[in-house]
């Protein structure tokens, strides 16, 4: 079961705020039984048991005493450190709003950000957050232990969609504006998420774990050189939100569409089944060039859909990362 955490009124917002953090706590407490060494980087300062060599492994982590003690190869594991910071790169740009299942993808981006906290804030963690919030400047929350300071983190990317939703819908003006294409609607940069990630990388940070929450829409060549450098120093995980139209087109006769980052308007006829074929294959084009991007900086991503249990989905990333962890395997 999902949750759309859409909220018109401050009251309604809190409220819905109130009953996502409800459901990730109960659920990815019950799933996961309280074990997050999926999530949490794996190689620490601290030295911890040793067992045998597996083809795959570091051989820098060799252990030589107890190799040539037992004439086994071996390799030294390490304890993750636990006292984590996590920074989250939070995208709120237009394109987040759009969402043609159970929830928008704006929704699925603060129920993305409310897990990552969920996951990471305990035993003195601190979490704090960069958001693109489609201003001019970015809004920081700085990195701080607790729950307490969690939950106004949530609360500031909740009152951001709010506004945002607010401000755009407002642009968009009365229906005959629209209808006459008068309405204006601001634009955001052509590179929106690059100063994004950059933000995480500058000034430099104590090493931990980044998340970057976005739909990852902006052409990988103009962010990707950002997230390899964050994984230089950083454990990173990108979570991709997306839509099943932004997958394929339904057949549903002529739509006028807009594009939320720039106003431009297009009436599409979806009855065209070749149209709807390139739309399919540029769809997955561009989804194998993000993940080839992420793959390529040495981070792990993780894809969560509006039409979909989003929950289940990270638990089950989770759990195979936590697979791979306890079996010896890099990243």
């Amino acid at each position: 079961m999902s949750v759309a955490v859409a909220a018109p009124e401050r009251a309604g917002g809190e409220a819905a705020l109130r009953r996502l953090q409800l459901l990730v706590n109960r659920r990815l407490d019950g799933l996961l039984q309280g074990d997050y060494l999926g999530l949490l980087p794996g190689p620490g300062s601290e030295a911890g048991e040793s067992r045998e060599y597996r083809a795959g492994d570091d051989v820098r982590r060799m252990d030589w005493p107890v190799t040539a003690r037992t004439t086994v190869p071996h390799v030294r594991l390490t304890v993750a450190d636990r006292e984590l910071e996590t920074w989250l790169a939070v995208d709120l740009s237009p394109s987040l709003d759009f969402g043609t299942a159970r929830m928008l993808k704006r929704d699925l981006v603060l129920a993305a950000t409310a897990a990552m906290t969920h996951l990471t804030v305990r035993g003195g963690n601190r979490v704090g957050a960069v958001i693109n919030a489609g201003g001019p400047e970015l809004v920081r929350r700085p990195a701080r232990p607790g729950r307490r300071e969690a939950q106004g983190l949530l609360r500031t990317v909740a009152r951001l969609i709010e506004e945002g939703g607010a401000a755009r819908e407002e642009s968009l003006g009365t229906p005959r504006e629209r209808r006459a294409g008068t309405s204006q609607v601001p634009t955001r940069p052509a590179d929106s998420l690059a100063p994004l990630i950059e933000a995480l990388n500058s000034p430099p940070r104590r090493r931990g774990l980044a998340v970057v929450i976005s739909d990852f829409l902006d052409p990988p060549e103009r962010w990707a050189w950002q997230l390899r450098k964050l994984a230089t120093r950083h454990e990173v995980l990108a979570v991709e939100v997306l839509d099943p139209c932004e997958l394929e087109l339904p057949a549903a006769g002529v739509l006028e569409l807009r594009d939320p980052e720039t106003g431009a308007r297009h009436e599409v006829q979806t009855g065209d089944r070749d149209l709807r074929r390139r739309y399919a294959q540029a769809a997955q084009r561009q989804r194998e060039l993000i993940a080839d991007a992420v793959r390529t900086a040495g981070a792990r991503q993780v894809r969560l859909r509006t039409d979909s249990d989003w929950l289940l989905d990270l638990v089950r990333f989770v759990a195979a990362q936590r697979h791979r962890r306890t079996r010896g395997g890099s990243r």
